[in-house]
Formats: C-alpha cells, structure tokens, sequence
C-alpha cells in the first residue's frame, strides 16, 4: 500500500502551475463543481483548489469545503495517473453538509477515473 498523504509534491503550486492547467484543460462539469484537469507525464498527480468567495461568502464554509475535496483527492489519488487536477468549486456545494458534499466530489471523482481509464 503506497502513502496516502498529501505532500507538497501532490499539489498546484504558484500561479503558473495552476495558468498551464487553464490554458490546457479538459474539463468535467455538474452542478456546483467544475474539474480542469491536464494530463502529464510524471507522477505524482497533483490538485489544486478553488474555492472564491464570490461563490461561497463564509470562510469557515470555503475551508470545510477546501478539506473535504483536499480528503477525497489523498484518498483516491493512486487512482488518477498522472494528471494535474483543479477543482472549482461553484454556487450550491457550501450548502450541502459534509457528506452530501463529500459524495457529490466522490461522484465527479468516479467519472473522471472511468473517462481516464476509457482513453488508455
């Protein structure tokens, strides 16, 4: 079983990595999230988070919902390959509860491994 932590090198760091995923990205949407994903050559796949105020006003909500998105993506990482992954978050996922929340990215998370592993 390989580490399942969240390390430095498993995320988007600084404003070019996250302006190459824009400028490249496939992207999946569905109602209250959007993926860009880009895919790379080298592990490990990495994420990055997006969670603007504009979209979900209270702190304390933008950073429950940073770390159940960070939770899911350590867990299922192994799953991913070799992507460089940013999650947006939009209108409507602030107001689910944790579970609700955390099943909705799981959801995304599935189809984006399923549409992975359908173009190897």
């Amino acid at each position: 079983m390989a580490k399942q932590g969240f390390s430095k090198a498993s995320r988007l760091l600084g404003p070019s990595q996250y302006s190459t995923v824009f400028q490249k990205a496939d992207f999946k949407l569905s109602a209250a999230t959007m993926l860009l994903l880009v895919k790379k050559s080298v592990l490990p796949p990495r994420l990055g988070v997006i969670v603007a105020k504009k979209n979900v006003k209270s702190a304390v909500q933008r950073n429950r919902l940073k770390r159940i998105i960070r939770e899911s993506f350590r867990l299922r990482q192994e799953e991913f390959g070799t992507i460089d992954l940013v999650f947006l978050a939009r209108r409507g996922l602030d107001k689910m509860n944790n579970q609700e929340a955390s099943i909705q990215i799981n959801k995304l998370f599935d189809e984006l491994i399923n549409k992975l592993n359908r173009s190897k």
